[in-house]
């Protein structure tokens, strides 16, 4: 079985983006969906790209999630994404079916491509039409093209409640070829279980195989994307989508290639900087939460813990108001659904141990609460129950997240 490549092979790019891997462009304008912010984003490729993507777990899934499937199934393969924020085009039925398909040929259409071509990918409010006239003319003025700018446009387009665009870009060599990969995500709020509200894109210049590919993001989601929580709540739009063109002209990747665990550790890499950035940007968080939990019978065991952990709304305003109440995580662990020994639990802030053995320890509260005040919190659960671990990622829950909600339509 392979293993994933040590994070040497792999180096980030400072300022990274959507566009580092050759052959790709994108725009990003306002078309009047908001009000005054950019709406309407593409990436795009001239060269057709292998395509695989994860899908939000919603039983209720929008026009956009069941356009861009039946693109995929088509060939595999695809020359880009057209994307709107601002309106989720989700229960909406027959007309909103219809308004994603219009989308995905007008894309088409302006580059002289197939219809399934393009996917297609829609975040905003639920229940509410297209405005199709606005979109229309959103799509004629795409422009896309590769630079900073235009990888920022894109960014900026397909936020809703965000603060702040999501983007890395990694580079790594596989058969003596520099191959790079890059990412934009948005979400905010609503970002559980398994991705929930929020759209990744990943783009890489590797020569790759669609079921190739779509095995390798397969593999590592369940270590990512579905390992990140902000309120508890799924909706109904979300995906990620991964483009290569080939580009970067190495063997064909797959899971018999010597190097694959290189890419493996790219995407995953790639991946796991786009989740933690959107559980950062939780709706009114003002911090990053990191739960690991070690010393599980099942990896998966670790990871559904440490997720009802970082998901607990008494662990996410504990880390709000830097309260070290360590109570609030053995609590949940405890309806994890997950069995373990509660006196053999260890518990710690950063280096702080607060529980050991399942016995409180004495500890600096001052020391505790300055920890707790940091922009990044990492909370360690040790048990002596098997020898796997599990990662998951949050944010607190603050005053702001009530207002946000309160008024999210008007």
């Amino acid at each position: 079985m392979n293993t994933l490549q040590p994070v040497e092979e792999i180096k980030q790019i400072q300022e990274g983006n959507i566009l580092m891997p050759q052959g790709f462009k994108a725009s990003g304008v306002h078309a009047g969906l908001r009000y005054s912010k950019k709406d309407v984003g593409i990436i795009f490729t001239d060269v057709p790209a292998s395509a695989a993507a994860v899908y939000t777990q919603n039983v209720v899934q929008a026009a956009p999630i069941n356009v861009t499937k039946d693109s995929i199934a088509a060939s595999g393969k695809l020359h880009g994404i057209v994307v709107n924020s601002a309106c989720a085009n989700a229960c909406t039925g027959v007309q909103g079916l219809k308004d994603a398909y219009e989308m995905r040929k007008l894309a088409a259409q302006k580059f002289g491509m197939e219809d399934h071509s393009f996917a297609v990918a829609s975040t905003g409010v639920i229940g509410e039409f297209m405005e199709m006239e606005k979109v229309r003319k959103g799509i004629e003025s795409l422009q896309p093209e590769n630079s900073p700018e235009a990888a920022d446009d894109f960014g900026t387009a397909i936020l809703t409640t965000d603060i702040v665009t999501k983007s890395c870009g990694y580079v790594t060599i596989i058969d003596g070829k520099t191959v790079k990969m890059g990412g934009a995500a948005k979400g905010s709020g609503m970002i559980h279980p398994n991705m929930a509200t929020m759209l990744g894109f990943i783009t890489t210049d590797a020569v790759i195989e669609p079921n190739d590919l779509q095995q390798a993001l397969s593999s590592i989601t369940n270590d990512t994307f579905n390992q990140i929580t902000v309120d508890g709540d799924c909706s109904t739009n979300d995906m990620v989508l991964v483009l290569a063109n080939g580009e970067a002209k190495n063997e064909p990747l797959t899971a018999n290639h010597p190097e694959w665990s290189v890419f493996l550790e790219l995407l995953k890499q790639t991946s796991e900087n786009l989740a933690k950035q959107i559980a950062k940007d939780g709706e009114g968080a003002t911090k990053l939460i990191e739960v690991n939990v070690h010393g599980m019978p099942t990896k998966q065991d670790s990871q559904m813990m440490a997720k009802t952990i970082v998901g607990s709304n008494l662990v996410k305003t504990a880390a709000f108001g830097a309260d070290a109440n360590w109570g609030r995580i053995i609590a949940a662990m405890g309806r994890s659904g997950v069995g373990f020994n509660p006196d053999q639990t260890t518990i710690v802030f950063g280096d702080i141990v607060v529980l050991k053995d399942g016995v409180p320890v004495l500890f600096s509260e001052e020391e505790a609460k300055a920890y707790l005040e940091n922009e990044s919190i990492i909370i360690h659960v040790y048990l002596k129950d098997g020898n796997e671990s599990g990662t998951a990622w949050g944010c607190d829950l603050t005053y702001d997240y009530v207002k946000i909600n309160g008024s999210y339509r008007s």
